[in-house]
């Protein structure tokens, strides 16, 4: 049976080397293209000239690597900057301006989704909704761990979508969500900063268990720091923290517990309850081995779900180890890139 489900790059998979200037954003772009896919998604705050302005040197620029790497817009990924001020948070006209820039520039691009954080209030979404609807482009929140699908938090989107009945609103899974082991690359990390063998067992024995009874599930509440401080209780912080504490663990041990809470498992099920209201997924990775294996996220399983509700958008790979290495190697985020997205094509083509 044939899949449609396309594979896209966010150019954050690049940031090392973007950074670095070992890549410009034709190169990110290069790259992308040549690891095999299709769909590009672009972070312009960070990589477009002139930016919030899209001069026509750059639209003709853009759609011409488009065309000379048979490449489409997939994403654009905003970001509210509502703290821009050091004496007040930006009003809610402001904020909706923003968002409203934002959306603009994506149609302009050709981009039908827009990527926005969960941190970015409702009324904001709300208010952007009408100008989303001119430009044809859906806004997309990040499903991010310690977020998930089928639960309270999404509820409280879902009740919005269905009060409004908007077209151009929902949701983009990061596969954050869906780790079943705390990422290798992040334990080696802990390692090489003082974390004793005892200490990290007793961490990922905790998450492994977590995994196997399912975590408590966050809730919708505009506080994100209460919501994500009742999330850590639930799922059992204080005790693994006092584990830790009664092992003798030192700094790097403490750090490596509170850091596996960033992880979550959800069962790919929520994939194919929501299907009708995902747009755009963010295929998160962390370390693929060169047996094209994403070493804490079952990538088939999750795909399988893709698959099963006949998922027809793009799966971007978001390369994410890099901080997680680069304290003591040289990133090669291309062939990371490479890879995970072998691996994904393998997972859809099965």
């Amino acid at each position: 049976m044939n899949y449609n489900i396309k594979r896209s790059v966010s150019l954050y998979s690049y940031q090392e080397e973007y950074y670095l200037g070992k890549l410009d954003l034709e190169g990110c772009i290069r790259e992308a293209a040549k690891a095999g896919a299709t769909g590009i998604e672009l972070l312009a705050e960070q990589m477009m000239p002139n930016f919030p302005y899209v001069t026509p040197e750059f639209k003709e620029q853009w759609f011409g690597w488009m065309d000379k790497y048979g490449t489409e817009p997939t994403c654009y990924d905003a970001f509210l900057e509502n703290k821009i001020y050091d004496n007040r948070t930006l009003t809610l006209r402001e904020q909706v301006r923003m968002m409203e820039r934002d959306i603009k520039i994506a149609g302009e691009l050709g981009f039908k989704t827009l990527r926005t954080l969960c941190s970015t209030p409702m009324d904001v979404i709300k208010g952007s909704l009408d100008c989303a609807a001119k430009e044809d482009v859906k806004i997309c929140i990040e499903v991010h761990s310690p977020f998930s699908l089928n639960s309270g938090w999404a509820d409280g989107y879902m009740d919005m979508i269905l009060g409004t009945g908007t077209k151009h609103f929902g949701f983009m899974p990061d596969f954050g969500i869906f780790c079943k082991k705390i990422p290798d690359v992040l334990t080696a990390k802990a390692l090489r900063q003082g974390a004793s063998p005892e200490c990290v067992k007793i961490v990922n024995d905790a998450f492994a268990n977590r995994v196997e009874k399912g975590f408590t599930k966050i809730k919708y509440d505009t506080n994100l720091g209460r919501a994500h401080g009742e999330y850590v209780k639930a799922n059992g912080m204080p005790e693994l923290m006092e584990a830790i504490e009664k092992a003798g663990g030192n700094a790097a041990d403490m750090n490596y517990a509170r850091a596996s809470f960033n992880y979550t498992w959800c069962d790919p099920q929520d994939i194919i309850d929501n299907i009708q209201y995902i747009y755009h997924t963010h295929a998160k990775c962390y370390n693929t081995n060169a047996e094209y294996e994403e070493t804490s996220i079952p990538l088939k399983e999750v795909i399988a779900a893709y698959k099963k509700a006949g998922y027809t958008g793009y799966l971007s790979t978001e390369y994410e180890g890099n901080s997680l290495l680069n304290d003591a190697f040289e990133v090669d985020s291309i062939e990371q890139v490479r890879r995970h997205q072998e691996a994904m094509r393998r997972a859809i083509e099965d």
